[in-house]
Order: C-alpha cells, then structure tokens, then sequence
C-alpha cells in the first residue's frame, strides 16, 4: 500500500472558504478512486491561505480485475441490434460472444469480458485532474488565456505516489514534487519524497499545515502575552480560527489603543477590533472591564520585533475605534423613542407590516403575557415599545450583532428602569440551543414577557401567510422561534396557555394592525362565524387548525427527547388538548414514572384490554359507547367494586390535578389497578343478558373516560 501526496498551492485562498475546499477536495478525490475501483484507506485535507493538501493512506498498487457478463440480443436478431451490442461490448464480431440455451424465450447472446486492474497511478492521474476541473468553489476565477477556474490562480502542483510523481498537468502547470514554503520566510523551492517529508520540510519553511495547529498556537501565544501584560484575553474560538486561515505562520503582538475610547461600551470596541482588524481584546481580570489593549496576529516574523506592524495596526484601530466613539456619541443625542419612530420605515415584511406595526402588536401582547411572568404589565409594554429601536442607530446599522444590547445601553444612558433595560436587550433569547435564557428568578421577568410576546407574533404572522418551515429550509428560523417559547416557559416554570397567547397574537394582527393577509391566513383555520375577537373557543380552534400546536409538540418532543422522556407519553398526554407547556410536562413526567411500577404497568394493561373490547363491541354494533351506567345492574361483586372505585378515583384525581400534584393523580389511578384486575377475571362482559352486557361495557367506557382525566392510554406504548 502507498500513501498519496496531493498539494495545490495558489494565491491567497481567503479563510471563509478553506475548511469546506478541503472538505470537498477529500470527498470528491476519494468518491473517483473509489468510482474507478480503487478503495483506499484514510484521507485527511489541510488547508493554509496559499495551498489545499491532501494525504491518502492505503492506495493499493492497482484497481482489482473485473469480469463481467453482458446480455446481448436473441439469436437471429436485426443486423441493427447485433452491431449495437458488439460496439457495447466492444467486440469485433459476433463469435465473439457466446449462445446461451434458453428454452423458453430462445437462445441469446452473451459478451464475457474481462478488465483487467489499472495502474493506481494512471487512475489518480485521470481523477486529479477531473476533480478540480469541476471544483464546487462559491466563487471562482480564470487568469491568462486559459478556461480552467480555481478561486485563486494556481502556482504548482505536487502529487506523489509511493514518492513517486504522478504526472498530469492544469492549467498549464505540470505536476511534480517541488513546492514552496511561506510568502517571505520560506519561498525557496524544495522537493518532497512523501506527506512525512513534506509536513517536516514545510514547517522548516514556516508553514504549520494543521489549521487547527495554528488557531491553538494563536490562542496559547495570546493567552500567554496578555498575561505578561497582568490582562486576560478576551477568549474568541471563532476569531482564533479565522486568524489561522489568514497566516501559515501565526506570530502574536501586544499592541495599545487611546484610553479615550474606553468610554465607548466595551462590546462596541470589541466588535470593531474583531470585525475590521481580525484582533482580539483583553481586559483586567480583576474588574473585567476592557483594557486598552489589543493583541494582533501577524503572518510575519519582522526584523524589527514586529514594531513597525503594531504601530500600523495601533493607527488602523484608532480610525475604526474613532468610527465607533462617533456612532455611539451621536446615537446618544437621539431618545430611544425617537429610533422607535423611525420603525415605521423599516418592512418587517411585506405582507406582515412594518417594523413599527409589529412593536405595537408585540407591545399589546407582552402587557398581556406580563402576569403569567410575574411582571409589571406597563414595564412589559413599555419595554416592548422600545425593544426594535437600536434597529436604526448608526452602531446596529454598523455591527448588526450588537442589536438588544445596543439598545440596552442607550436605555441605561437615558436612566430607563433596570428591568426595562434589560428587557431590550434579553428579549431575542434565547438565540440559540446551547443559549441561555431570561429568567424570573434572576429579575428578568419584564425581559420573558417581551421575549415570548416577540417569538408568538414571529410564529402567527408567518404561519398565517403560509410561509412554514419545511424539510428543507426554515429561511425565518420559526422552529427557533417555537424551541424559545418552550425554553423560557419551561425553564421558568411559567403558566402560559398557547391557545390563548395565540388568540391575542391573532387579535393584534387583525384587530391592531388590520392586517388583511393575516385575517385570509387565520379564517382558514376556524370554524365559519367564530369571532376572531372575542372567545377562547377561537383561540384554540385557531391554535389547533394551523397547526401551531402540532408543530409545537413536535419541537417539545425533542426538547424532551434529549431528557429522556418517551415521545409516546408525550402524546398520550397532548391528546387531551391541553396547551400549558409546563403542566404538560409534569403530567408527562409523573406518568412515566408511574408507569415504571407495578401498579403502573398492570393498570396500563388493563386499560388497553377495556378499550380493544371497547372498540370491538363498538364496531359490531356500529355506534360508541357512551352514557352512565345503571347501579342497578350492577350485579358481581367484582363490578360493583370496580363502580365504587371508579367514583372516588374520579373524584381524587380531580382534585389532585386541580392543584397540578399529577403524582397524587397517577397514585390515586392506582387505585384502580386491582379492581380492574378483579373485574377481568370473574365478569363476563359479553353477556348472554344485553342489558347487562350493554352496562359492563359502559363500565368499561368509564375506565376510558376515568383515565382521560391523566392521560390517552390508548397512545401508550406497552
């Protein structure tokens, strides 16, 4: 087995491309090999600014021999057909092949042909080639004269074979086994024997191949350089990888910026450093506030110590820190009411209104949401009125990502309530599965009344205008949007029923803001001459008919999928249309545990047996089973103690669920188990009498109905 060598060194490759371009070139290269019939062993891509290299381990010398049949056409068949196949099969007459007897359907012919294995180096000098010709690059180039594309103009190719070249050509490059180290401090041409050799070689050029090499050694000299300085590095994994994509020989530098421009948030200069110069912070570790240093990373070892490149990067930094100081000090001069006034320009989208309309929706809405959070309905809708404003400050216009929290800031400069301030910023929480969330418990009640109010008014607008996830994109992140209400409501503990939010989502497209798709979307999900207004029954015919809740149920599956719970307790417990997200998951919670007991268990089985005969009786007789049943047929001991217990079952998980303790519930079902386990082994429900077979089966519906009150077992498992 060998090992091959594939290198393509070309001008700068720029960073945002390089981890999928290697990616891409080690499916593709294996994909062909493997196409031509050559399986080989590990491949593994590197990526620097200035090459794509890629080693595979395992290449056999050869591809196997191949043999194979191909059926050719009856005996006798037109010249026409005949000549189709030899060419086919490539024969050079018909003698060639062989007759096959067929009895039935008439003999015919057949080619035996045999390949025999190819060179491995022939089969990589015909795949190299084929792959990059059609290299899936976002963007690409030509340069000379040429038609051959690549991102950037290629300079050299290297492949080896078992050391050996194998030989193609590109673009007007042949290939060979020489190539070049870095920019400045390894230009030299020199040759290589294998990936060994050539890894070695190159890191003697100053080349670290591994990207992920070089973004740990980036952090370790950062880390190291600002503790020199007593600071702490502002830790930034994403910029450490970027950095690494910019340089083949990542060297650290400590450089100082004005302590002026301290008095700008400290986010606002991090952001600005990060986004123009590739830089990262440091702080005090002490106060944690910003320091006014910076730490550069440059791809050059200078003869001066690296003087002359701080001192560019320290001028640069104060023109884009100077660029922030302005933003910030003249959004400072404008009331954040006076931002959200300008909302009004800004399309949220076309069929939903604009940026302004829904602030006034989301407003109404968390005022609403306010006591189920435990918080002050006028800070709520306060804090709502006021959450989008950032949106047309010059720094959000700048550095989108600062949004909510910008919008902190300039409410904290103006001495807006704490909470209020907090609310703006917390309310697009949580962005995302491994994101925090706002919590009561912490102060951040107003922030959960918003943040919620904000994700409903998302999921309704787009619902309504048809424009849903699919499988194959979720272009407005509703499923997002849905995971947040989940989150924030379960992890808060908050009583907040969805059918109901959903009506008053509803009321404030339709009502506040008039909205004419939306009300087209909506009366398509409720019952002709329901008022869109007015009744719960509305709401959660609305809730119910998108299917707002079925896409809610499943994103709380998988939610509660990754805890552990079973998907089918989950339906067992949505089939009763409850909507509060919370209760729903205590009730899911105790019954699984109660169903991991005897009791639990037997009660289950016994259930189930109650409504398959249930179920076969009601499709003889062709009608359901409903109704009370009469004591006075009542006439086995057995049923007549399966009736008593059935009443005060009621009557105590009732009671139990009335005050959300759903383990009382699931003990107080247990009561039934022996009962029910009774009432199987000595009651025959099939009575000769109808009468009392007619009575036995509404015994049995009222187990059914007993047990509705917890749960659908009938969608158990078991």
């Amino acid at each position: 087995m060998s090992e091959l060598l594939l290198e393509l060194q070309s001008e700068e490759i720029p960073a945002r491309m390089q981890t999928r371009a290697a990616d891409d070139l080690r499916r593709l290269i294996v994909e062909g090999l493997a196409a031509q019939g050559l399986a080989v062993g590990e491949a593994q891509a590197y990526a620097t600014p200035r090459r794509l290299t890629l080693v595979v381990k395992g290449v056999p010398s050869k591809s196997p021999a191949v043999s194979e049949e191909r059926k050719g056409p009856r005996v006798g068949a037109p010249e026409q057909a005949m000549a189709g196949f030899l060419k086919a099969a490539g024969l050079a007459k018909i003698e060639d092949a062989e007759i096959v007897k067929d009895d039935k359907k008439g003999d015919y012919y057949v080619a035996r042909i045999d390949k025999p294995g190819r060179d491995a180096s022939a089969i990589v000098g015909e795949v190299v080639p084929a792959v990059l010709a059609k290299f899936p690059w976002p963007k690409s180039m030509r340069w000379g004269s040429g038609t051959f594309q690549w991102v950037r103009p290629l300079q050299s190719i290297v492949c080896l074979l078992g050391g050996k070249v194998v030989p193609f050509e590109i673009a007007g490059l042949e290939s060979g086994n020489t190539t070049r180290g870095h920019r400045f401090h390894g230009n030299q041409p020199f040759a290589v024997k294998s990936p060994l050799d050539y890894a070695e070689k190159l890191v003697a050029h100053k080349v670290i191949l591994e990207s992920e090499k070089r973004a740990a050694h980036i952090l370790d000299e950062a880390r190291a350089l600002a503790k020199k300085a007593k600071l702490e590095l502002v830790e930034d994994d994403a910029l450490a990888a970027e950095n690494a994509g910019l340089t083949e020989w990542p060297v650290v530098m400590l450089g100082t910026f004005d302590a002026d421009f301290l008095a700008v948030p400290g986010e606002c200069l991090t952001t600005s450093m990060k986004a123009h110069q590739k830089c990262f912070s440091v702080r005090d570790p002490k106060s944690g506030k910003l320091a006014n240093k910076f730490i550069l990373v440059s791809n050059l070892v200078a003869d001066d110590g690296g003087a002359a490149i701080v001192a560019g990067n320290e001028k640069v930094i104060r023109a884009r820190l100077s660029d922030a100081r302005f933003f910030w000090d003249q959004d400072l001069k404008r009331p954040l009411d006076e931002m959200a006034s300008d909302l009004a320009g800004i399309t949220f989208h076309e069929k939903l209104g604009s940026q302004k309309d829904r602030v006034e929706r989301i407003a109404e809405l968390a005022a609403q949401l306010a006591g189920a959070c435990d918080a002050v309905p006028e800070d709520a809708r306060r804090a709502a009125q006021l959450c989008k404003a950032d949106l047309v400050s010059g720094m959000v216009g700048e550095f989108p990502e600062l949004q909510g929290l910008m919008g902190r800031y300039y409410a904290e400069a103006a001495k807006t309530k704490p909470e209020i301030a907090r609310a703006i910023e917390l309310h697009y929480k949580p962005k995302g599965p491994s994101d925090t969330v706002p919590l009561e418990e912490k102060g951040d009640a107003v922030a959960c009344a918003v943040a919620l109010a904000d994700k409903l008014d998302t999921l309704v607008g787009f619902w309504a205008i048809g424009e849903k996830p699919t499988g194959s994109g979720d272009p407005y992140q509703l499923r997002r949007a849905a995971l947040g209400v989940i989150r924030i409501v379960l992890e808060n503990d908050f009583r907040v029923p969805l059918a109901d939010s959903v009506g008053s989502t509803i009321q404030g497209y339709v009502k506040l803001n008039k909205n004419a798709a939306v009300r087209e979307g909506v009366e398509s999900w409720v019952a002709d001459g329901v008022d869109l207004h007015s009744t719960v029954r509305s709401a959660y015919d609305a809730f119910t008919g998108s299917k707002l809740r079925d896409f809610f149920a499943e994103r709380l599956k998988i939610q509660m999928k990754e805890k552990g719970a079973r998907p089918d307790l989950l339906d067992a417990v949505f089939a009763l249309h409850g909507d509060d997200l919370a209760l729903i998951v205590k009730r899911v919670e105790a019954l699984g545990e109660f169903l991991k007991s005897d009791d639990g268990a037997n009660l289950l089985a016994g259930v189930k047996r109650a409504a398959n005969i249930l179920a076969i009786e009601e499709k003889k007789d062709k009608r359901k089973v409903e109704g009370e049943y009469d004591l006075k047929l009542l006439r086995e001991t057995e049923e007549l103690a399966l009736a008593a217990a059935l009443e005060s079952v009621k009557q105590d998980t009732v009671a139990a669920i009335n005050v959300e303790n759903f383990k009382g519930a699931m003990n107080a079902l247990a009561e039934l188990r022996a009962p029910v386990d009774r009432f199987f082994e000595k009651v025959t429900v099939n009575d000769a009498n109808p009468a009392l077979r007619t009575n036995r089966l509404l015994l049995l519906a009222d187990i059914r109905a007993t047990t509705l009150t917890v749960a659908d077992f009938s969608k158990i498992a078991g």
